[in-house]
């Protein structure tokens, strides 16, 4: 899954849809289902993949599909963003996002927290890929499961996924139900189709990637950075295109670092998710199946239910009661001794009591973990 023209890009942002509904932000010719329960299967499509979306109004729903009902929680949804390099095709997948959605017994509530990139984690030992285990950075975990045996120079993303989420359900005790992994790819068409999106930007974040004209900067001669003028996103509330949008939430050299790069994607999750809800698309299962064909080849889908089934079973979900969770973490080693990133003590602890049931309470006595939205 090669996408773009700007080097690292694998995408955070194309987890929006899938937050609310499970569907897409970046489209898929292909879904494979991936956990312990089927093979790879198509997705219907109506269109060509990679057609562009019109916002046209969406048809009348046309009533809950056959498996919506059977889906009653409690659910854990994890979310990956993959880091691709258009230039080496042979670039092996890197996690540059991990997300978990939990929505508990119910599906009134939903729970949105990331995992640090850079989190040390045992990742388990994956005879498919031929590796052995062992401790190390989380994002490495899809790059060491997507190498495929006699295959050198042609990693698996699907099979990279399964050794993800064996380790970020090794870590947080949490049974995943499915999952998505997305590059950027189709996400700023879907966030243009939804007429935009309005964002608090809760800081001053100055792109790396982009000029104010939306063009991408030119790399430096000699590599190591870019030139050209900059985009700049200013505090206050601000309607952002679909560019803008995925270019605000990449940037992690700000104040706050991935940290802060991690609460700017999980407040423009949840603002896409309100606008979704809104306009009653998960509800509409036809409108479901013809975005999951419509966008392109960015999204491969990990789980038992069904996408549509999926989706309509959280369509009811009230966006004020999706919570945003910042787990704090501190560095491990220094400088040249860097070796990646903790949980505190206190972000440790929100995952045993999201467990157990007691989110809510644990939350009430750590207020500082609920990230403003």
């Amino acid at each position: 899954m090669v996408v773009g023209s700007e080097g690292r890009r694998g995408w955070r942002l194309a987890l929006i849809v899938v937050a609310a509904v499970l569907l897409t932000a970046g489209g898929v010719a292909v879904v494979r289902t991936l956990a312990d329960r089927g093979p790879q299967r198509p997705v219907p499509s109506a269109s060509t993949p990679g057609a562009t979306l019109t916002p046209t109004p969406s048809p009348s729903p046309t009533g809950p599909p056959p498996g919506a009902a059977a889906i009653t929680g409690p659910l854990n949804l994890l979310l990956v963003g993959v880091d691709t390099r258009v230039s080496d095709p042979a670039w092996e997948p890197h996690s540059d996002a991990v997300l978990l959605l939990h929505v508990p017994r119910g599906l009134d509530r939903a729970y949105l927290f990331s995992l640090p990139r850079d989190l040390l984690v045992d990742i388990p030992a994956f005879p498919r890929a031929g590796y052995r285990g062992g401790r190390t950075k989380l994002t490495h975990a899809m790059g060491y499961g997507s190498r495929v045996p006699g295959r050198p120079g042609k990693p698996d993303p699907a099979q990279g996924y399964d050794l993800l989420r064996s380790t970020v359900s090794g870590y947080t005790g949490l049974r995943i139900d499915a999952g998505a992994v997305l590059t950027f790819g189709g996400f700023d068409r879907l966030v243009d189709t939804l007429g935009g999106v309005d964002l608090r930007v809760d800081q001053r974040v100055v792109s790396l990637h982009r000029q104010p004209d939306g063009k991408h900067r030119a790399p430096k001669p000699g590599g190591g950075g870019y030139v050209g003028p900059q985009m700049v996103y200013e505090p206050g509330v601000r309607h952002l295109n679909g560019w803008q949008a995925l270019d605000y939430a990449r940037q992690r050299y700000i104040t706050g670092g991935d940290y802060a790069r991690q609460r700017h994607q999980q407040q423009l999750i949840k603002a896409l998710v309100a606008k979704i809800l809104d306009e009653n698309l998960a509800r509409d299962p036809a409108r479901v199946e013809q975005v999951v064909a419509a966008l392109g080849d960015t999204l491969i889908y990990a789980g038992g239910p069904r996408i549509v089934d999926v989706a309509y079973a959280l369509g009811g979900l009230d966006p004020d009661r999706l919570v945003l969770v910042g787990l704090p973490g501190t560095s491990v080693g220094r400088g040249s001794g860097y070796r990646g990133e903790q949980l505190t003590e206190v972000g440790r602890g929100f995952l045993p009591e999201l467990r157990a049931g007691r989110a809510d309470a644990y939350l009430a006595a750590h207020p500082e973990l609920r990230q403003k939205s």
